[in-house]
């Protein structure tokens, strides 16, 4: 079967430099952080046990993002894993990366069947992920519940305020209440997607400024390195 999968890969390209290479470089190649399967698992698990605090509308996603870096490294310190750390912005890039992943599968689980995704985050992912988004479901509804248009329509005391129509137009007939309901539950739900795809455009914003500053400090420790010889 298909697994789908998206890697996003960030190079920087320096035209007219020579290339050097020192000691320096080559110490610093086997400092880099590699996403092991284990410590991805430790990034997946960790992540989504923190899922309602990123979920809140107003939270400081570096400081979460510090604290996802901190449980990483700790437990990859238990298992001696590792002698590279994590850091916050790679947590954030990696998981970018499964989640996009996760919701490429998600579609293919629509479409064909939970039978045919093998993508091994996948279970542990939609556990958490798609239940997040029964219970917004469940509040929207419940929120909706508790105001005064819900329960006149369930004590079948609404009636809908329509325009009067023309002299020369036939008389239209009032909605039923249900109707009235499901079209307060269809606009409550499109406020929800505007706030989702906004919410997924400033994440984008972020990530495009997370990867600038990356390339940039690249940039300066190249040309320095080829300064200094």
């Amino acid at each position: 079967m298909e697994v789908i999968e998206t890697i996003v890969i960030q190079s920087t390209e320096v035209e007219g430099k020579e290339t050097v290479v020192s000691s320096v470089d080559t110490d610093k190649t086997k400092a880099e952080f590699i996403w092991t399967l284990q410590a991805t698992w430790h990034l997946v698990n960790t992540r989504l046990e923190m899922d309602p605090a990123f979920d809140q509308p107003v939270c400081k996603k570096k400081k979460l993002w510090e604290l996802v870096a901190e449980k990483v490294n700790a437990k990859l310190r238990e298992s001696d894993a590792t002698d590279v750390a994590v850091k916050a912005y790679e947590c954030d890039l990696k998981w970018r990366n499964i989640l996009a992943t996760y919701r490429r599968n998600a579609e293919r689980a629509k479409r064909l069947g939970a039978a045919s995704v093998h993508w091994e985050f996948f279970s542990a992912m939609h556990e958490v992920l798609d239940k997040s988004r029964e219970e917004i479901e469940a509040q929207r509804r419940a929120k909706l519940s508790g105001t005064r248009v819900a329960k006149a329509i369930a004590s079948k005391r609404f009636t809908p305020i329509l325009p009067t129509p023309p002299a020369t137009a036939a008389p239209c007939a009032p909605r039923p209440p249900q109707d009235v309901l499901q079209l307060y539950m269809e606009l409550q739900e499109r406020k929800m997607n505007m706030w989702a795809q906004q919410k997924d455009l400033e994440e984008r914003k972020i990530e495009a400024i997370n990867n600038l500053a990356q390339a940039i400090s690249s940039l300066a420790q190249k040309n320095s390195t080829t300064d200094g010889h």
